[in-house]
């Protein structure tokens, strides 16, 4: 007998995920969410209509929202389900998940908003990030029902001053906390340092905090599809979920792909996927670029489709950047950017021409993206001294930063001047 699970956008029930005797795994819209006025696609990916898309339509979206890799086999280890097993995996941690979508049994009422949460001592947190490696998101722990995308170690949690919660049922989390990793020293600072450096320069970035508990460092990312919201009769904060894809999910691309050389989006395909749905392309278009740029100044090589996304509110806009970091400062990291600048995947063989190839491919002026690589170059050198890193690795990091930056200035320079 097929198994469903219904689907809720913030409060609504927008249509049944369905697993059948094959186990096989489909989605169909609700006919209700059909026929009301107003109503709006869970992804760009799968348009509203009648009838039913099959695993490989709908796959792309949902398998997006669950984590990735190793972190999915462990999950799936301690839940006793099937790794490839979306359909459980969502059953079984589908409660709180990125954007506005949720996950309930068939039948069963969406949590009230009467939210709870668990307060964390420090020796309770620095206990579950210990955890963290072998129960990834705390799955099959009573009462959590959480899913992130991504690799890394992370956990979603709610912030009120100096107090870090657990969200219990479906309560909304306010932030991302990620610990460090003891294989990339100080990859905490990294990210801070370059989360914090995008923003001194001008980019549309998500807010980050550093933390530590019982010696072991971490990093708060400030959710941006979470919004305080009041009510204005009773003048009581609640948190409202904000719905949101990242660029894998909007084009139908499953994880396992979002590298552009294993079939990822490319960079003209991310642009194009902008041009076409947000209600302000002129700014998000600039806001893309520069989040190129400044990834290929820094050395970020893990840029790739599931690290872009949008924020499908009332008007579709691109999310603020998060998951920044030099990836370069690693040597044992990959050489390879995740998406091709102007046909070069290799970061330190990119020239003038090759943003000139980008400009062509992305409709953009080529002028302008030229001058726009210098400026930020310069614009992040002038900014390095004034970027409070917290920390003595943040220095080597700045170091790094600031020498691919300096290089990249005068490549450009030298070229522009002939113009």
């Amino acid at each position: 007998m097929p198994r469903k699970l219904d689907v809720y956008l913030h409060r609504d029930l927008v249509g049944r995920l369905i697993q059948d005797d094959h186990g096989l795994m489909g989605f169909y819209y609700d006919e209700n969410w059909l026929s009301r006025a107003g109503a709006v696609p869970l992804s760009h990916s799968l348009p509203l209509k009648a009838g039913r898309f099959n695993r490989n339509a709908c796959r792309g979206f949902f398998a997006g929202i669950l984590p990735d890799e190793n972190k999915r086999e462990i999950i799936a280890k301690n839940l006793g389900i099937s790794a490839g097993n979306d359909f459980a995996l969502l059953e079984q941690i589908g409660g709180e998940c990125a954007g506005a979508v949720t996950f309930v049994p068939a039948g069963a009422s969406l949590p009230e908003r009467n939210y709870a949460y668990r307060p964390l001592t420090g020796g309770k947190l620095a206990e579950i990030l210990r955890r963290l490696p072998r129960r990834p998101l705390m799955a099959g722990e009573d009462g959590i029902r959480l899913s992130l995308a991504g690799a890394q170690d992370k956990i979603a949690v709610h912030v009120d001053g100096d107090q870090i919660a657990l969200p219990l049922g479906g309560a909304p989390s306010t932030h991302i906390l990620k610990p460090a990793i003891e294989r990339f020293e100080g990859i905490v600072f990294n990210e801070a340092f370059c989360m914090k450096l995008a923003g001194t320069v001008g980019l549309h970035v998500a807010n980050v905090a550093l933390g530590r508990v019982e010696e072991i460092d971490y990093l708060l990312v400030q959710r941006y599809d979470r919004v305080a919201m009041v009510n204005i009769t009773s003048g009581a904060e609640h948190l409202e979920r904000q719905h949101q894809e990242d660029f894998c999910q909007a084009m139908g691309i499953v994880p396992d792909h979002k590298y552009q050389n294993e079939g990822g989006p490319s960079l003209k395909q991310c642009f194009d996927l902008l041009r076409e749905l947000s209600a302000s392309p002129v700014i998000d278009l600039q806001r893309l670029l520069d989040a190129v740029i400044f990834n290929f100044l820094i050395g970020n090589h893990d840029a790739h489709g599931k690290n872009f996304s949008l924020v499908c509110g009332a008007e579709t806009r691109l999310a603020p950047l998060y998951d920044v970091l030099s990836t370069t400062y690693y040597p044992e990291l990959a050489k390879k950017m995740a998406m091709k600048i102007g046909g070069e995947y290799a970061s330190d063989k990119v020239t003038p021409r090759h943003f000139e190839k980008l400009a062509e491919e992305a409709s953009l002026s080529k002028p302008m993206v030229r001058r726009r690589v210098l400026e930020l170059a310069e614009t992040i050198l002038a900014a390095i001294p004034r970027v409070d890193g917290g920390h003595a690795a943040t220095a080597a990091v700045a170091a790094h930063v600031k020498s691919r930056c300096t290089r990249a200035a005068k490549k450009f320079q030298g070229y522009l001047a002939a113009f």
